[in-house]
């Protein structure tokens, strides 16, 4: 977890306004997380921090790719990432509502940790079906994996024509 206080921010002398700052998001970031599904990545992560008197307003933009494994062939391709995100941080004393995706910053905080959301944001933008693109015409595609599965898939088809007779009286049924 030393190398995630690199993705922190201390807001405490920073002056009323608009900071910019940035990120590399790399297979190191990763690595502390332990039941991580997203293990490589070459991501920028830039954090516009609007600081104002009783709130901070974070603005993320991530880009680059996750290494991800196509779930049809099944080979690794690089899964491109675009995300923007927004997140405020207020300044209390007292617990804000639960329902509020707000974080509360009280008078002992310092600085704030952006590791967990940079992480978030990430993970729930990864897709949850993976395909590596146009199928069979990527540098990626396993063809081998695809001409298998088409080989397959074919045999199948004729599997569904020669059907058990009994069922038959059950397909007029509507």
């Amino acid at each position: 977890m030393k190398s995630l206080r690199n993705y922190s921010i201390p807001f405490t002398g920073l002056a009323l306004g608009k900071h910019h700052f940035e990120f590399d998001i790399t297979d190191a970031f990763f690595d502390e997380f332990e039941y991580s599904l997203v293990k490589k990545a070459d991501l920028k992560c830039r954090v516009e921090l609007e600081k104002q008197e009783t709130m901070i307003i974070l603005n993320f933009h991530i880009k680059g790719t996750i290494g991800a494994e196509c779930d049809k062939c099944l080979s690794e391709y690089p899964q491109q990432l675009d995300i923007h995100e927004q997140q405020i941080a207020k300044f209390s004393d007292e617990p804000i509502d639960e329902d509020e995706e707000i974080i509360t910053l009280n008078k002992n905080d310092h600085e704030i940790m952006l590791a967990g959301l940079i992480y978030e944001y990430i993970n729930v933008a990864a897709p949850f079906i993976k395909t590596c693109g146009n199928e069979g015409n990527t540098p990626y595609c396993d063809k081998e994996m695809l001409d298998s599965l088409a080989k397959l898939s074919v045999s199948n088809e004729q599997n569904d024509e020669q059907t058990d007779p009994r069922w038959d009286a059950l397909r007029n049924i509507k």
